[in-house]
């Protein structure tokens, strides 16, 4: 039998206990599928620019020989990219994580493709290291928004960099605490405050969704002190969460959607998202549903050859 060789990458200055946690999860799991599956961080691994360069691993000492897939468990998109150049199937791919990574694109690509959000503005761009002195667009976000409104940080993850603002002095001190980072203001959805429901994408099927709710807190996140139960999506949350892991391109994700009055908004996907909680939720390994669909992707590299 010809086996399929993986790699997992993660970041190598991300070593918590989280992050080591999945990437030994999904190793463990893949083995199951007889994939011979190695663990690799970013740091090790060196992209040149040029675009047919081999990838050098550091620890080896030596130019790698590429794996059958990756599954991309990072955020280095110059690695990402320059695996895709070498013809290396990525799960996620690098464009699905740059969207997902930076949520004011990723809020551009669900209004691209009518996927239903909270109103959303994105703040102007301010170069790093310049001070915020003309506040006058404030008054405008405050007037289309109006108070409370939440400020999120472009780049953050588990519910941090997310900030909820009650009064124009906040929402002043904080847009110049943040003058240099790219970041958004959005209106709440009041009928989902510390409630939201994740649901677990992977190709074009929802595998497992829990509900996390938080007593004290805006957030719901689990990292952030959520709870969480089981829960059983509707036909419009599936659809609704199937549509935007289209919208940004990716083969897994983790879709997080507040309930509104009206039905369900996106609130972000996750190229990313871990799966320890929502296996002790559901009981669901959604790892198992990512190597059938790598599976079903990826020919092993006996059959790539003899095509």
């Amino acid at each position: 039998m010809n086996k399929r060789t993986g790699w997992i990458i993660y970041n190598g200055h991300l070593k918590t206990t989280k992050f080591i946690d999945y990437v030994q999860w999904f190793k463990k799991t893949a083995e199951q599928f007889h994939i011979e599956m190695f663990i690799k961080s970013n740091d090790q691994l060196l992209v040149s620019t040029d675009p047919s360069a081999p990838i050098f691993d550091v620890e080896d000492n030596r130019h790698v020989t590429l794996p059958d897939f990756v599954h991309f468990a990072d955020k280095d998109l110059h690695l990402a990219r320059q695996l895709d150049r070498l013809g290396v199937p990525l799960f996620n791919s690098a464009e699905s994580i740059a969207i997902c990574d930076n949520k004011s694109l990723m809020h551009e690509h669900l209004m691209q493709h009518h996927i239903q959000t909270p109103k959303t503005i994105i703040a102007p761009m301010i170069y790093p290291g310049i001070k915020l002195t003309n506040l006058h667009y404030l008054d405008a976000i405050e007037s289309e928004i109006g108070l409370p409104l939440i400020m999120k940080e472009a780049y953050g993850s588990f519910g941090q960099q997310v900030y909820w603002i009650d009064s124009t002095s906040k929402l002043a001190e904080k847009a110049k605490e943040l003058a240099g980072i790219p970041h958004l203001y959005q209106q709440p959805v009041f009928t989902s405050i510390g409630v939201d429901i994740r649901l677990n994408v992977v190709g074009d099927q929802v595998v497992a969704a829990m509900k996390r709710t938080s007593w004290d807190d805006f957030r719901a996140n689990v990292t952030a002190g959520g709870t969480t139960k089981s829960y059983q999506p509707s036909k419009q949350e599936i659809e609704l969460a199937l549509a935007a892991t289209k919208a940004v391109g990716a083969d897994f994700t983790g879709v997080d959607l507040l309930i509104g009055e009206n039905g369900p908004l996106v609130c972000e996907v996750n190229s990313n998202p871990h799966i320890r909680s929502i296996y002790e939720c559901t009981g669901i390994d959604v790892a198992i549903s990512m190597i059938h669909h790598i599976i079903q992707q990826v020919p092993t590299t006996s059959d790539r050859r003899s095509r």
